[in-house]
């Protein structure tokens, strides 16, 4: 069992984070998109000015309250960038809990590993809004085409496996509601768009 320095925050309960669950959450730091309405920006440009917990802390909590708890919300920042994530979920999966992934869909492979291993329960992906607004949208220089390749190899995925997928967009205030029509057209057959109402962060990044 490993120290892994991203880890910056756990709520030990939540009603929200996994709707039909009991859950815990861990947030980890670091992404790959400087998003400029992000919410939780402190942990996208990596946390450093918070401190790292205790992840064998954190493990025998979450081993102490296994009764009481159905799942685990692996959250950031963005996890899929984490070098241990996949022998994290094992971790979880051995204490008998369902786990959850947040992430931008940014890494399929990593996703895809993640399914193949049965290593994750849930994915919700989320879906930033139409292809051509993607470097507004995320504070960083992506061609449309590369994320459009990007978020077509997830869905693919999610057409195999579709209880393992949900997709939400945030309605930040760069989106239209035609933005958020054609969003809703990128997604396979038989998914719906979970919509998001933003909320102003408190601090400016």
């Amino acid at each position: 069992m490993h120290f892994r320095p991203e880890l910056k925050g756990f709520l030990p309960f939540s009603l929200i984070d996994w709707p039909g669950k009991v859950s815990a959450v861990l947030f980890f730091a670091g992404c790959n998109f400087a998003c400029p309405t992000c919410h939780n920006f402190e942990l996208a440009k990596g946390g450093h000015n918070l401190p790292s917990l205790s992840w064998i802390d954190v493990y025998k909590k979450l081993k102490d309250k296994k009764k009481w708890l159905d799942g685990v919300v692996l959250t950031g920042g963005e996890v899929t960038l984490l070098s241990y994530l996949s022998e994290m979920c094992g971790e979880l999966k051995q204490l008998g809990y369902q786990v959850k992934i947040d992430s931008n869909g940014f890494l399929p492979e990593v996703i895809e590993d993640l399914v193949q291993r049965d290593r994750v329960d849930l994915f919700a992906i989320d879906v930033k809004g139409p292809w051509d607004k993607y470097a507004l949208l995320t504070g960083k220089n992506i061609e449309p085409k590369d994320i459009a390749t990007k978020m077509k190899k997830i869905f693919s995925l999610a057409q195999k496996y579709p209880n393992k997928f949900l997709f939400r967009l945030t309605k930040v205030p760069f989106l239209t509601p035609e933005d958020i029509e054609v969003t809703k057209s990128y997604l396979p057959k038989g998914f719906a768009l979970v919509l998001q109402e933003y909320k102003e962060p408190q601090l400016k990044a």
